[in-house]
């Protein structure tokens, strides 16, 4: 008897859509200038064509929603969405609740393309204050790279690839680039500052650029890595069996590691490296929906948009005049996380 996993119930749908509103609107009225969050909500629905209605808000503070904060905040719900979709999907093609795009070397590889770009552009003499609209695709082919490499060396291990090789072979293809990155950044030391800032994760942002600039693939991992939500809770059962029911494993396997891989070579160069959202999220989606893919990849997207956007809000007023970075916000909240899912994966191993 075939019991089909159940899919994605309504109220974890409204859930997820209420944690961003909350994230939306918490991250445009709250900052260095406050701003009441019934004003900013009227605001914000004034964007809708045909609507109109009276905020409370002076100019000034109209510009600083739409012009400073908003961009920031829709930045954050695609970047936190696309880290935590990537995670998801990655924990699922490999089958390993510790799958993230960090432990797997796909951001190390993703980084290191977006740093040779920096370096060599500022070689050249060229302006760093935006990132130009090809650096997402420097940054694929590092990701890919490195996704290759971990695959490869983690068939050391056998032909299952267990999970624990596959963490080790990230870390070792994370440290091999980490320090291909480092004698890049040595032999262009003119960009230090820029490639640490970057390195640290940040979502400051001028304007609009870097929003339309990771829109179009955030679209594209989103739409291949939901459409393959049944497919990644068929490859759960193993390829033998998913094969028999109609499911060709590698060929979805290597569709969906490159979609994931591209949604976070994306994020990673318009973010910097933000570590944890990928393996944060998707487990917690886990533990309170279910196992099945079909509820954990949306709502891994409407919560991880919420999560990072949250945690951007603390970076932008915890440090009071002084910015943290972004990634030290997530790495306060993911370390205990991965340490308690560690031990959790390790008790129901033995």
């Amino acid at each position: 008897m075939n019991v089909r996993p159940a899919g994605l119930r309504p109220v974890w749908l409204l859930a997820g859509l209420l944690a961003v509103l909350v994230a939306v609107v918490a991250g445009l009225a709250f900052g260095s200038v406050a701003l009441p969050p019934a004003g900013v909500a009227a605001e914000l629905l004034n964007l809708i064509p045909g609507v109109r209605l009276h905020s409370g808000l002076t100019e000034r503070e109209i510009a600083i929603v739409t012009q400073l904060r908003l961009p920031r905040v829709l930045l954050g719900l695609l970047v936190g969405g696309m880290l935590a979709l990537a995670g998801a999907a990655y924990q699922g093609v490999f089958r390993n609740p510790l799958a993230d795009p960090h432990l797997l070397g796909v951001a190390a590889g993703a980084g290191l393309g977006v740093t040779m770009v920096i370096a060599f552009r500022s070689t050249a003499g060229e302006a760093t204050t935006n990132l130009p609209f090809g650096v997402p695709f420097a940054a694929f082919a590092g990701a890919l790279v490195a996704t290759a490499l971990t695959w490869l060396l983690g068939a050391a291990g056998g032909r299952d690839r267990a999970p624990a090789t596959l963490i080790l072979a990230g870390v070792a293809v994370s440290t091999f680039l980490a320090a291909a990155q480092t004698y890049v950044m040595q032999q262009h030391v003119d960009t230090l500052r820029e490639v640490y800032s970057w390195l640290l994760g940040r979502l400051a942002t001028a304007g609009w650029h870097d929003v339309l600039l990771v829109l179009p693939y955030a679209a594209v991992t989103g739409a291949i890595v939901l459409s393959q939500r049944r497919e990644l809770d068929v490859l759960t059962v193993g390829d033998e069996e998913a094969a028999g029911l109609g499911l060709h494993p590698q060929r979805s396997r290597y569709l969906l590691i490159i979609a994931a891989s591209l949604g976070t070579a994306a994020a990673v160069s318009v973010s910097g490296l933000i570590g944890f959202v990928g393996i944060i999220v998707p487990h917690t989606m886990r533990l309170l929906a279910g196992p099945s893919y079909r509820s954990i990849l949306p709502l891994s997207v409407l919560f991880g948009g919420a999560f990072l956007t949250l945690a951007d809000l603390v970076a932008r007023t915890a440090g009071g005049a002084a910015e943290i970075p972004i990634g030290v916000v997530t790495a306060l909240f993911g370390a205990p996380f991965f340490i308690v899912v560690l031990r959790t994966t390790r008790t129901a191993a033995l």
